[in-house]
């Protein structure tokens, strides 16, 4: 692996090159932070597919794309005089000295579950008026909701045992059993959401990642019916042509692969 005079090194050329880019190419200079938000985001979701696939890498790459916004954001900070680069190291080198008072200071903790209660409490100190506000508002419904739980569990606000909250998901279902039986659209959805909410707490118990498991579990989908797509056109037909009991049979040899 390189030393670390070579990553300085490395990261050097990096703001030598953006230096040069925003200088110097048409595309580059008309870009601003409202512009780069997009592609920032597409970014990070391209790492995430290729953690998932465990693709190095990929995630490699990815990593240098993600590392590529970043200098590009603080650029243009610097452009406008607020921020540079030094300013976002710095900033967040304080904020993890502060966070880590067990490290930089004469804090104790026991375990991994401390850490996170005094991360929690630590923000609180700060100027939050609650542990929430640390959630973004734009993450998708899964990913917010168990970063809700999480934020919650580091204050204390959680259950005891996993079997409670397996109960809990039961008395969900069968509330939304209910609702569905009544056919009013708003109650059902209601209720719906709050037996994901439930089972993504209850996958926060045994360990389980929600957002992880479900792509893990699209990915697998589109494996599978893609294979039901090429065995088809190898007969010569449309999916639409086939019926449901000639599409099992592929089906389930996908399944087998």
């Amino acid at each position: 692996m390189n030393t670390r005079q070579q990553q300085l090194d490395a990261f050097n050329r990096l703001l030598d090159i953006m230096d040069d880019l925003r200088e110097k190419c048409p595309w580059d200079k008309k870009q601003t932070l409202q512009s780069l938000r997009h592609l920032t985001i597409e970014e990070t979701y391209e790492l995430g597919d290729a953690i998932l696939d465990n693709d190095l890498q990929e995630v490699k790459k990815e990593l240098g794309d993600i590392l590529l916004h970043i200098v590009f954001y603080a650029k243009i900070g610097s452009e406008t005089e607020d921020f540079d680069i030094a300013d976002v190291a710095n900033s967040i080198c304080e904020k993890l000295i502060h966070r880590h008072p067990h490290i930089y200071g004469g804090v104790t903790v026991e375990n991994e579950e401390e850490v996170k209660q005094n991360w929690e409490k630590l923000k609180l100190k700060e100027g939050k008026k609650s542990v929430l506000e640390g959630v973004p508002k734009s993450l998708p419904a899964l990913v917010k909701a168990s970063r809700i739980q999480d934020k919650a569990k580091g204050v204390g606000f959680d259950w005891e045992e996993p079997n409670q909250v397996w109960e809990k998901v039961q008395e969900e279902i069968a509330e939304f059993h209910e609702e569905v039986k009544t056919g009013d659209p708003e109650k059902i959805e209601g209720e719906f959401g709050d037996v994901l909410f439930s089972l993504i707490n209850y996958a926060r118990f045994l360990k389980i990642n929600p957002e992880d498991a479900l792509e893990r579990t699209n990915k697998k989908f589109i494996k599978r019916f893609t294979y039901l797509e090429s065995k088809a056109a190898e007969m010569g037909k449309s999916l639409a042509d086939m019926t449901l009991a000639e599409m099992d049979v592929f089906w389930n040899e996908a399944k087998k692969m």
